[in-house]
């Protein structure tokens, strides 16, 4: 991976990220680095399921490769914010 495409991952990451965030309802208790990081995984694992089952390269926007990104962020943030939780 160059550099180019680290910093869209980052870039995308926060964005997936925070989108994550809004989609879970009530209060987390995890900061702003852990759902950027939450963010830059959903992403990288999100476009690597996308490419698996073939909807990573379509015409246009790819709506279902960023729906599995927010997705996983979600179930990022809900579980980071669990686990938080029991401590």
């Amino acid at each position: 991976m160059e550099i180019d495409g680290i910093i869209s991952a980052i870039i995308i990451g926060i964005v997936i990220g925070v989108l994550g965030r809004l989609v879970v309802p009530g209060r987390q208790r995890i900061g702003i680095l852990l759902t950027i990081l939450v963010g830059i995984v959903a992403a990288l694992i999100g476009s690597a399921i996308a490419a698996g089952i073939g909807v990573a390269d379509t015409n246009g926007v790819d709506w279902v490769e960023w729906l599995i990104q927010i997705g996983l962020a979600a179930l990022g943030v809900v579980a980071l914010d669990r686990a938080k939780a029991r401590r």
